[in-house]
């Protein structure tokens, strides 16, 4: 049985082989993925992570630095791995993925079997990006339309927003906070999963993932934009389980 910790979300799955931990996307918390345990098979546990300030840790201080981040999470991966595991992390998830999975080689932590780096910039060829503690509310609101991935209902509900928008400068904070270091390669096979008209994505230099891991690294596309995975849900799903087989 799974071990509690309020970084994860997840359901009992007394069949389950292999655990996929989910990293959600910069303003988003572990609720964007929990729809896909249904789609998975009964061999794969779904474990989505939850980040402090978010759901039932929304009275928890936010994290901004990404180090201590990634040392929290290490920490939590230390308690869950007695099961075979794989990472998939969407945008800024991707990253956090990434990072986690350098640590847990770095730390002599047992090793994801897989990672799915889903909507995420090479870490070598990060953009530059806006300073977001300078930029009002109505401008982030702005920018988090502009990225397609919040209902517009949402967005116009400036009540429920004020509440969700320290989080959400938190989850900006962090990508502004991250810092690539050369290290030694992944040994594990990656996937890069990316939206054709994703336009946050500097997709010419995709391929530069493959200088992360000496296995194998493959390049997905995918129908859509940033959020193509609204869409794609079933496919990116049929991704996953094809690529796990082996370890189930």
């Amino acid at each position: 049985m799974m071990q509690y910790s309020p970084w994860i979300l997840t359901r009992p799955c007394p069949h389950a082989r292999l655990r996929l931990f989910c990293f959600p996307y910069a303003g988003g918390s572990a609720a964007a993925f929990l729809s896909w345990q249904a789609l998975l098979p009964p061999s794969i546990q779904l474990c989505a992570v939850q980040l402090p300030g978010r759901g039932a840790r929304f009275t928890e201080p936010c994290e901004t630095g990404f180090k201590p981040l990634i040392t929290n999470l290490a920490d939590v991966i230390r308690h869950q791995s007695h099961l075979p595991f794989a990472f998939f992390g969407h945008s800024l998830g991707g990253l956090v993925a990434f990072e986690l999975a350098r640590e847990c080689q770095r730390t002599s932590l047992p090793q994801a079997h897989h990672l799915f780096v889903s909507a995420t910039n090479a870490p070598q060829h990060q953009p530059c990006r806006p300073d977001f503690d300078e930029i009002d509310d109505e401008h982030l609101i702005e920018t988090l339309r502009d990225y397609n991935g919040t209902p517009a209902a949402l967005l116009e509900n400036r009540e429920l927003m004020d509440l969700l928008l320290p989080a959400i400068r938190a989850d900006f904070s962090l990508l502004n906070d991250y810092r690539y270091q050369t290290r030694d390669k992944l040994e594990i096979p990656l996937s890069v999963l990316a939206g054709r008209q994703d336009q946050h994505l500097i997709q010419a230099h995709l391929p530069a993932w493959q200088a992360e891991t000496s296995a194998a690294c493959h390049l997905r596309w995918f129908e859509g934009d940033h959020f193509y995975l609204q869409n794609e849900a079933a496919a990116v799903i049929d991704l996953i389980q094809t690529e796990l087989q082996a370890y189930l």
